[in-house]
């Protein structure tokens, strides 16, 4: 029973299964895509824009280590611009020695440099990305749960500006308003879906065998180099979706928002006042 006469919190029926079951696939294909992708990137850790790339020309993005007077340090180079990344990125310790490679061992899958079968893994859960991803696009536009549910609508669009304040307090929606997506919550997810299109894409565009099937991806993202830089572009653009979304769990209270994820169930918070 609620104390001093206030009612209990409403309990609805937030996610289906299915959506349930597409995120935890997703959340496990991402975790196994980031770190196999990252071992894959160590095994020639510079990124090109066009068609070709090698050690001669100026990447776009380059990690490393480098002999400098103060010893041998990790340099991470964007551009012209160049970041100290020692002990991080370029030259880190691995098993008590310091070692030079791009990422360190505890976040890439697996720790050692291993491009066969981090490129075996990576391919695999790829096309399970994929194949989860279509099941969910597809039922959720059957059921127009994404043009009810994610597609802003204009007074969303208008809304905004106050919906950015208040996360800046800290204001998370209750009552009526928390049983759907604020406009952040939609845009976000809507931009969700086009990078993981976009990550599927330039992947493909990576493969000779799909080039000979769709060779006009090519001309697409300008070339196979060009489509490798954009697919770590998506890849780390998704990885900053993710902190910021468990960001916003823990903030919005991360045993209702997990449970509502594992169960379907989600306790509305009360209105205040």
């Amino acid at each position: 029973m609620a104390r001093n006469g206030s009612s209990p919190n409403e309990v609805i029926y937030r996610h289906t299964f299915l959506v349930r079951l597409t995120h935890w696939v997703n959340a496990l294909t991402i975790f196994v895509l980031i770190g196999t992708g990252l071992n894959i990137f160590n095994a020639h850790p510079q990124l090109y824009w066009g068609q070709a790339g090698n050690s001669a020309d100026r990447p776009v993005v380059a990690i490393h280590a480098m002999n400098t007077a103060h010893g041998i340090r990790g340099v991470t180079t964007i551009g012209s611009v160049h970041f100290d990344t020692t002990g991080w990125l370029g030259w880190s310790r691995m098993h008590g020695q310091w070692i030079g490679r791009a990422w360190p061992s505890w976040i890439t899958i697996p720790s050692f440099v291993d491009l066969a079968d981090a490129r075996h893994w990576h391919f695999f859960f790829a096309w399970v990305l994929a194949a989860n991803g279509l099941v969910y696009l597809l039922w959720s536009l059957s059921i127009r749960h994404v043009q009810r549910d994610l597609w802003p609508t204009l007074g969303d669009l208008k809304s905004i500006p106050r919906s950015v304040l208040d996360h800046v307090k800290l204001k998370h929606p209750t009552g009526e308003a928390a049983k759907r997506y604020n406009v952040l919550q939609r845009l976000a997810y809507l931009g969700l879906i086009l990078l993981v299109i976009g990550m599927v894409s330039t992947g493909l565009t990576l493969s000779p065998g799909f080039n000979a099937f769709a060779p006009w991806l090519l001309d697409l993202f300008g070339g196979r180099q060009s489509a490798r830089t954009l697919h770590f572009a998506f890849a780390f653009s998704i990885i900053a979706f993710i902190v910021v979304h468990l960001v916003e769990v823990v903030l919005a209270g991360p045993i209702n928002e997990v449970w509502s994820m594992i169960s379907g169930r989600y306790r509305v918070p009360r209105e205040h006042g």
